[in-house]
């Protein structure tokens, strides 16, 4: 009959001499430990750490043992999986035997193989980068590629753009319609003007009539104007007509 005890209490003093700075115990019923394992220094000096929890079972090695990572550093969660994967397979193949000193020593090279591979990693990220940099380039420098897709995309934004352009100019133009007849009279004379009957020499307020009226006599002699240029044309108006009284003015 096997003595599951005994052989446990040996595996653990072998372990504890091998380990000496590494090797922890958590717990003596059920028996429960840890090992720190660390990968060779890699690029840069970094390295990897993961640190092993082992409890024995009653009837250890005979079944496998329960283990955990119980602390990790610079490990990605994907490699941890692929640790678990790789202790499970290694206590596989050694049961009935005690396996702790071989299930460290393959997580250790494992750890070794994701330093390099941590390494080829970061060379390929920047590989990639520098290639979509250089495709970035290559884009600016030739533009974009014509295709039925885009062209019609861009057709039929244009036709609404100028859909726009002209309901805005068509605005703008009946606003200018509008404007040409539209009288302000924000620049009429300061005082009304009258024209007299009689002689220039005889110009009195009596007996005249307003300038409006001589306006509307001559208007189809005068150019229209509109509210942009009101107060200058009404100062080319009132000109004419003093012109045609033979009289002078100042405005």
């Amino acid at each position: 009959m096997t003595d599951y005890a005994e052989e446990q209490r040996n595996e653990l003093e072998a372990i504890e001499s091998i380990y000496p700075d590494s090797f922890t115990v958590l717990s003596e019923v059920p028996t429960s430990f840890t090992i720190t394992v660390t990968s060779d220094a890699g690029e840069n000096d970094e390295t990897i750490e993961v640190t092993l929890q082992f409890t024995y079972v009653e009837k250890y090695p005979d079944e496998v043992p329960l283990w955990e990572i119980y602390s990790q550093e610079n490990l990605e969660d994907s490699d941890a999986e692929g640790i678990f994967t790789l202790l499970q397979q290694q206590a596989e193949e050694n049961l009935g035997m005690v396996m702790i000193f071989t299930l460290v020593t393959a997580v250790q090279d494992k750890l070794n193989e994701l330093v390099d591979e941590i390494k080829n990693r970061r060379e390929e990220e920047k590989r990639r980068k520098e290639e979509a940099a250089e495709e970035a380039e290559k884009v600016l420098f030739q533009g974009t590629v014509v295709t039925i897709e885009n062209f019609l995309s861009w057709k039929a934004k244009f036709e609404l753009e100028m859909a726009e352009l002209r309901r805005k100019r068509q605005k703008e133009e009946e606003q200018q319609q509008a404007g040409k007849i539209k009288l302000t009279g924000m620049c009429l004379p300061p005082k009304p003007l009258f024209i007299p009957s009689q002689e220039p020499s005889g110009l009195g307020l009596n007996g005249g009539n307003l300038v409006t009226e001589i306006y509307w006599d001559l208007q189809p002699k005068i150019t229209p104007f509109s509210q942009d240029n009101n107060c200058e044309t009404l100062v080319n108006i009132f000109n004419y007509l003093y012109e045609q009284l033979g009289l002078k003015w100042n405005c």
